[in-house]
């Protein structure tokens, strides 16, 4: 309690792309828990994450074309809005304020009037230009689309506002930072060189690198390219292949294992299964079985499924099975952004970071195999730090 008293400024980040809604000036309310002064949401939707499934590719397909270089994707913030402007206008009329749950939260510790959203998130709800850092409001007021619900942009790293009470043993009156990406965090706390390249397996999975000062991405995207340009810090842009597919897919192994057993009869705890599977992987150095580990396809290639191939008698047992599946995923990042490009690029380093890879041996060995780089791993905790650095920086 007594460090809380001491800390500066507060840095937000959280995950990409999400919307959720609230009323202004009842979007929370506060509370005493034990010692402690908290806000409980009030008044708001639900959080739909980045990999809500809604809005279909014929769907995306009838929206008016952003002008931005990154391309659309279901479960971005403006293509679910889009969505209930479509198929439930009665329930945007419940809310005046939008914004990634990370918005939500400095909005109602700072007691914001209207939303502020960072470069980072805003780019990631798509239909925004990050050259004049404006939302396309001529495009989207054209199509009827509610821009009230669009946040103010402001540069990533500056000041949303100050807290309006004590939060949590934190005092009032100290100062909160717009919230920030939490991929771009994660890279800033685990790169410290020009030629770092960051790959991070988490729920999904990144590889990225820092593109050189005064890189501007093409005006429109190439659907097809499995590279984009996310915003960073400073005016700078990273170069990252973003992969839907990562922890969620051994989380969905997983659970599939544990329903077959259920329904056997048996009962083996999923932590107990996990550390089993990842055993058996390390017991199996080598495998023949090939896993094309795509079960929630990829945003340049949204129809693409997950397979399975070169299956022998000898190649089914468990640690086969897991082996193929952890250098599965594994490759289909490297298939976004091989080695090559890197090495054309300067990069002389890989950051391993993220849940999933620091949890796994089994993924960190075939990340050794397939990227010929010397290999630093973090930790898993690696975007909170980012955003408090961010905030002792300040942009």
């Amino acid at each position: 309690m007594e460090s809380l008293k001491k800390v500066m400024r507060i840095g937000v980040s959280g995950q990409m792309h999400g919307v959720m809604f609230w009323k202004t000036n009842q979007g929370c309310h506060w509370i005493n828990s034990g010692n402690l002064r908290v806000f409980e949401p009030r008044d708001t939707s639900y959080l739909i994450t980045w990999e809500d499934g809604r809005c279909t590719m014929d769907f995306l397909a009838s929206l008016p074309q952003p002008q931005s270089h990154l391309s659309l994707a279901t479960g971005f913030g403006c293509a679910t809005i889009f969505w209930y402007l479509r198929n439930r206008p009665d329930f945007l009329d419940s809310y005046d304020a939008a914004g990634t749950i990370q918005d939500y939260v400095v909005a109602m510790l700072c007691g914001l009037q209207r939303p502020q959203m960072s470069v980072h998130n805003a780019a990631s709800w798509g239909y925004f230009n990050t050259r004049s850092k404006k939302w396309n409001i001529d495009i989207l007021r054209g199509s009827g689309f509610p821009v009230f619900l669009l946040p103010d942009v402001v540069n990533a790293g500056c000041i949303a506002g100050k807290a309006s009470y004590e939060w949590c043993g934190i005092r009032q009156g100290t100062e909160v930072g717009v919230a920030l990406g939490d991929f771009q965090c994660s890279v800033y706390s685990s790169s410290t060189e020009s030629t770092d390249a960051v790959l991070n397996i988490s729920t999904s999975a990144q590889l990225t690198f820092s593109m050189p000062e005064g890189f501007q991405p093409e005006d429109s995207p190439d659907p097809a390219e499995p590279v984009a340009y996310f915003p960073y810090f400073s005016d700078h842009y990273l170069a990252v292949a973003a992969s839907l597919n990562g922890g969620n897919v051994l989380a969905s192994f997983i659970t599939m294992l544990s329903d077959w057993i259920a329904e056997l009869g048996l009962d083996i705890p999923v932590s107990t299964l996990y550390t089993r599977v990842i055993t058996a992987g390390l017991s199996q150095h080598e495998t023949h079985l090939t896993i094309h580990p795509t079960l929630f396809g990829e945003r340049h290639i949204p129809d693409m499924l997950a397979s399975v191939s070169n299956i022998t008698a000898a190649g089914l047992s468990l640690g086969h099975v897991t082996r193929a599946l952890c250098q599965g995923i594994v490759q289909n990042l490297h298939s976004m952004l091989p080695s090559s490009r890197l090495q054309q690029s300067g990069v002389k380093r890989l950051i391993g970071s993220g849940s999933a890879l620091s949890r796994n041996e089994v993924l960190r060995q075939e990340v050794e195999k397939i990227f010929p780089f010397s290999i630093v791993y973090g930790k898993d905790t690696d975007s909170a730090l980012g955003a408090a650095m961010a905030m002792v920086k300040q942009w």
